[in-house]
């Protein structure tokens, strides 16, 4: 095996992805069966799931587990752990990337069942699952909880407020759970700028050639440009990495 082949070795792992079935977690999902892990494919639509998994093995030879379940409804995340845990018998990573952003014409506009959802999806059900998994981690010596956030945490726009709130939630949630889970158990936030991915489509920016002109870069990313950010912190590779934000951004400003 080779240097850096070895440093981000999962051979044998189990990465619980949630969100996992397209976008930036489908890409982080297949780089670490490619790297040797088996996968949980955990998302809303269990078709795209079964997909997802399917895909997944026939490109790497890992087994790729699919599981429906809604990261926003708190009742549904002990079945879907211990659905994992009589699967596989351990989870060494959790990433919680399953997120939305609805679209609202004006901060009048968000109702409160809008702002829940958000809330719920973004903030509680990592919480759930970070407690639910992370204590099982400490009990079996070790793993890494990755929190996928957004650069829109630091800076929110007006048109993204609520899921902005909910993610910098998160951020801070990394920090504490990093404490309550240390020494074994790592727990980091992956900062994601824009990427190219199947919700960008519906991205508006009027009459804007290049609305990423004022980042470093001046570009969004491509999905695919995740994966050496997101390996990082699921491999040994971060080993003295934690309560830490990773941004992949492009430098957004």
């Amino acid at each position: 095996m080779t240097y850096p082949a070895e440093l981000f070795d999962l051979t044998d792992r189990v990465v619980l992805v949630t969100g996992g079935s397209r976008g930036l977690g489908r890409e982080m999902a297949l780089a670490a069966a490619r790297c040797g892990a088996d996968v949980v494919i955990a998302s809303r639509k269990y078709d795209s799931c079964v997909t997802t998994a399917e895909e997944i093995t026939a490109a790497t030879g890992r087994r790729a587990f699919p599981y429906a379940v809604h990261v926003g409804r708190w009742d549904e995340l002990d079945g879907l752990v211990d659905a994992v845990y009589a699967e596989f018998g351990h989870i060494d990573v959790l990433v919680n990337n399953a997120g939305m952003s609805p679209l609202y014409d004006k901060l009048s506009d968000v109702t409160e069942k809008l702002f829940d959802a958000v809330t719920n999806l973004n903030l509680k059900g990592p919480f759930r699952l970070s407690a639910l998994i992370g204590e099982r981690m400490v009990a079996d010596g070790g793993g890494a909880i990755v929190n996928v956030s957004t650069h829109g945490s630091l800076r929110p726009h007006p048109s993204f407020i609520p899921y902005a709130a909910a993610k910098a939630g998160l951020n801070a949630m990394t920090e504490g759970l990093a404490l309550a889970f240390g020494p074994t158990v790592r727990v980091n936030t992956l900062m994601p700028g824009p990427f190219l991915t199947d919700v960008s489509a519906a991205w508006d920016f009027g009459d804007n050639a290049n609305p990423f002109g004022s980042s470093a870069l001046q570009r969004a990313g491509q999905p695919a440009e995740i994966i050496g950010a997101a390996l990082f912190l699921m491999s040994d590779a971060s080993s003295f990495t934690t309560g830490s934000i990773l941004r992949a951004d492009g430098g957004s400003v």
